[in-house]
C-alpha cells in the first residue's frame, strides 16, 4: 500500500527512519520530504505499524496523520 504521512516536529532522522523501515519490511520504499514534513511510503505494513515506527524513531504522529493513497495499479 502507498501512504502519505504528515509529520510533526521533531522530524525523524532520515537514515535512521530508512533503516527502521527496512528492518520491518525489506521491500518497502520511503521518501522523506523535510521541507513539506511529509513521508511517502510504499509498504506492506499497516498504518498503525507506521505510527508505531515513527514513535520509535522519535517523531510521534497521530493515526489521523497517516493517509492511505488509492492504488495506481492497473491490474
Amino acid at each position: 500500500m502507498e501512504f502519505r504521512v504528515q509529520l510533526s516536529e521533531p522530524l525523524p532522522d532520515p537514515v535512521q527512519l530508512a533503516a527502521m523501515l527496512e528492518a520491518e519490511d525489506p521491500a518497502a520504499v520511503g521518501e522523506l520530504d523535510g521541507a513539506a514534513r511529509v513521508w511517502r511510503v510504499n509498504t506492506a505494513l499497516a498504518s498503525r505499524d507506521l505510527v508505531a515506527l515513527l514513535g520509535r524513531a522519535g517523531s510521534p504522529v497521530a493515526a489521523s496523520s497517516v493517509v492511505v493513497l488509492p492504488s495506481v495499479c492497473c491490474g
